[in-house]
């Protein structure tokens, strides 16, 4: 794709071009004088030692950690995103957020906590029926209010342990008496996760590449400055580029998006999907993620073009850049847009 030029595709057939110690010790005595501090000294490692230093990565970020770190599971949840529900808690220490339409027009977040555990998050609200084909990879827990009795039993059915607060006798869940119901009911993290350590880790999900994954020209990623969304009439998401932070900013509809903590929210990462609705369930959408479909992966200030593909429910989501060779994430958070064939999306340089 060439600079400067403005890209935009609505419905499926549309085509885009490409646009992501030292410790002091002071031990003083009057009947006796100091001993001497030891020069600190550092063993040599041989060359070709056998001894490998240990280096581990976040499976859901890509970003370098403790090996020791990871090992514990993710926590899903199904958070608010109702005008009465922002701003919620936590966001922006998410490793991966999948926004998706729900009845109504409005969209609502499958969010994934695993790198960096809050203490609380919230608003937590009912499952939706591809919510079991978003969060079934992941294993570890999910998180949510309930919801019709169908989707539940859709979700139980899958590997990962449901924290529901319809079932909730253990105190896990509370409400916010400074927020308005039902956009007020926060879950103890921290607790959740004791109660549940013993799980494994969740599997790593996309691949990750440098801070700026979008660079080899065979990629032909456009320079982005801005990423505009239209899920519906009432949902309107964008990013904007903040090359000073590296990062994503997110508004909606026009208004900057804040989390709780008052920063706003913002991502690594923005990967666009389009992809099909189901309504066979009436009023309540369904996306369709089991398939392929179209794809934009936005990092580095750069976004290309691709497919995704998702074989089975309990398979990761694969994107593939248009040349056959993988669409890269850099290190870091990700939000992934799950944008439906009637919406519309645009890449401004």
């Amino acid at each position: 794709m060439a600079t400067g030029v403005r890209a935009t595709f609505r419905r499926r057939g549309a085509a885009l071009a490409a646009v992501a110690v030292a410790a002091v010790l002071v031990a003083g005595c009057q009947q006796a004088p100091p001993e001497p501090t030891p020069t600190p000294t550092a063993e040599p490692r041989p060359v070709g030692s056998s001894q490998p230093f240990a280096v581990a990565y976040s499976p859901l970020r890509g970003t370098p950690t403790d090996p020791a770190a990871p090992q514990h599971p993710s926590l899903a949840a199904k958070i608010d995103n109702h005008e009465d529900a922002r701003p919620q808690i936590a966001l922006n220490r998410t490793d991966l957020v999948f926004e998706e339409l729900v009845e109504g027009g409005l969209t609502r977040y499958l969010a994934v906590w695993h790198s960096d555990m809050p203490d609380v998050i919230g608003p937590v609200r009912s499952i939706r029926p591809m919510d079991p084909d978003i969060a079934s990879p992941l294993g570890g827990v999910i998180a949510y209010s309930g919801g019709q009795d169908q989707f539940v039993a859709m979700m139980m059915a899958t590997p990962l342990v449901n924290v529901v607060f319809d079932l909730d006798e253990t105190g896990l869940y509370s409400r916010a008496d400074e927020r308005p119901g039902p956009h007020d009911v926060i879950l103890d993290a921290a607790e959740t996760m004791a109660r549940n350590a013993e799980l494994e880790p969740p599997p790593v999900l996309f691949e990750y590449g440098t801070a700026d994954p979008l660079a080899d020209p065979t990629l032909a990623a456009a320079p982005t400055s801005r990423i505009a969304l239209v899920f519906s009439e009432g949902r309107s998401p964008s990013w904007d580029w903040d090359a000073g932070s590296s990062s994503w900013l997110r508004s909606q509809e026009g208004t900057a998006d804040l989390e709780a903590g008052g920063g706003r929210v913002r991502a690594t990462n923005v990967v666009t999907l389009e992809v099909g609705i189901d309504w066979r369930y009436g009023e309540v959408p369904k996306t369709v993620l089991i398939g392929s479909g179209e794809a934009w992966v936005s990092a580095g200030g750069r976004t290309a073009h691709g497919t995704w593909s998702k074989d089975a429910a309990a398979s990761p989501i694969v994107l593939t850049a248009d040349d056959g060779s993988p669409l890269r994430l850099a290190p870091g958070n990700t939000w992934i847009e799950l944008l439906p064939e009637s919406g519309s999306a645009s890449f401004t340089p």
